[in-house]
């Protein structure tokens, strides 16, 4: 069992930066895959950024390539997401996620997700 908090959110200026942290309990993170997730008010959640149990393979949404960068600390049972040059439409609540297995995008193979934190970004 893994759980997940997240943190790190809050209000932004559109080309301002942010960094979400998402803290995972328990001893085995670094055999967990973990991801990064957005849902904006009305719509579906999507993915947003991956990175494998080493931290070697990392993935991004074709929206975010280029400005957001995911990584991972496995000492401190920790993964980040840094946000640059935010823009409104990255508004959204953000969720870690985690899975026991390879990298993936594919929201239903997550097994354990944190509760969300806000992002806004104004305009």
């Amino acid at each position: 069992q893994v759980q997940l908090v997240e943190s790190g959110g809050g209000l932004v200026q559109a080309g301002g930066s942010l960094r979400l942290s998402c803290a995972a309990s328990g001893r085995t993170f670094s055999r967990y895959a973990m991801g990064w997730f957005r849902q904006a008010p009305g719509k579906e959640r999507d993915f947003v950024a991956t990175i494998s149990g080493s931290g070697v393979i990392r993935s991004y949404a074709d929206s975010v390539k280029g400005r957001f960068t995911i990584s991972r600390d496995n000492a401190k049972n920790t993964q980040y997401l840094q946000m640059n040059s935010l823009k409104p439409e990255d508004t959204a609540v953000y969720f870690c996620a985690a899975r026991d297995g390879p990298t993936t995008t594919i929201i239903s193979n997550y097994n354990y997700w944190g509760q969300g934190t806000q992002v806004t970004v104004s305009s």
